[in-house]
């Protein structure tokens, strides 16, 4: 939008001692004509912008020009560059351009390299090692039809994998642990939904707007409910999956048997989802007791087994 450019042009000039007039169009992907014809905007709402030709030329705020950067404390400033940085993978190229230019702007000259050295303290990278290739381009269409307010059409299956076609009012991105989702109004339901990302194919813009509807956010928080549902189990375990156990429970649940191997009282829910997370485990693991359970462990490794055949 235009005034977002006019806005993050003001506080880049604030950050620099002077810029020239290529190098802003080249930042914002316009032409050197529409710089000058900002420069002027931003000179009648009374920001004293001054230019100078030649070689080492472009654009600065008159030095008189004063604004306030101490409205941030340095631990401010590094908090809200880090989450900035964070969401690199998200957000298109000329928004994080601009709204770190504009937090930039607020840094004094004697606190630069503090702030960025704690801005580099936590780094959160969202993009997958590998994965569904239409994640990245996905997010961009829900961010988009988010702005503009309008109509998503797309394919989703449910946990079985049946597929039905869906129109719905997108409303909020959300990254529950390594997954995305969106919430929307579903048409087809008449209600809100939490969509999974990976899960929504053939996704499309439609030109129909929509009036936002009053909403409250979804829940994500089902820990005390899990708590309520959980069982322990005994599993003995190869130290070479420590790690990756150590993601569904604390180390305060291992106790060692032997040099390479551990007991652990895992937390489990008998239901497919947490069987499924015992076989992940391959030929490291090996459920103990309860004996149903390794019962039902030995049923469904037949049945995989059968499925292959001698």
């Amino acid at each position: 939008m235009k005034i977002d450019r006019l806005v993050s042009i003001v506080m880049i000039l604030l950050d620099k001692e002077r810029i020239g007039a290529q190098e802003l169009a080249d930042m914002f992907e316009v032409s050197r004509r529409t710089i000058y014809r900002d420069m002027d905007i931003i000179n009648m709402a009374g920001i004293p912008v001054h230019s100078t030709s030649g070689a080492g030329g472009g654009f600065e705020i008159m030095q008189n020009y004063k604004v306030d950067r101490n409205v941030f404390s340095a631990d401010d400033l590094s908090a809200i560059l880090m989450g900035l940085s964070s969401l690199s993978g998200m957000i298109r190229g000329n928004d994080l351009v601009n709204a770190l230019a504009k937090v930039r702007s607020f840094i004094p000259a004697d606190k630069a390299k503090e702030i960025e050295v704690k801005a580099h303290h936590l780094y959160v990278d969202v993009s997958p090692w590998m994965g569904n290739r239409n994640i990245q381009p996905h997010l961009e269409i829900i961010k988009s039809a988010l702005e503009e307010s309008r109509l998503l059409s797309f394919e989703y299956a449910d946990r079985y994998g049946n597929m039905t076609a869906r129109t719905a009012e997108p409303y909020q991105l959300v990254l529950k642990g390594s997954h995305w989702y969106w919430y929307g109004y579903c048409r087809k339901r008449g209600d809100f939904r939490l969509f999974r990302l990976s899960r929504t194919s053939r996704l499309h813009i439609q030109e129909e707007r929509f009036t936002p509807r009053d909403f409250q956010k979804p829940q994500l928080e089902f820990s005390e409910v899990l708590a309520t549902l959980h069982t322990r189990i005994n599993i003995r375990i190869h130290s070479s999956i420590m790690d990756r156990v150590l993601e569904y429970c604390g180390s305060e649940n291992f106790l060692p048997d032997g040099a390479e191997h551990y007991f652990v009282s895992f937390p489990f829910i008998e239901n497919d989802y947490y069987y499924n997370i015992l076989f992940s485990f391959g030929d490291k693991c090996e459920c103990l007791d309860p004996l149903h359970i390794r019962k039902e462990m030995k049923r469904r490794a037949q049945v995989i087994a059968a499925m292959y055949g001698s």
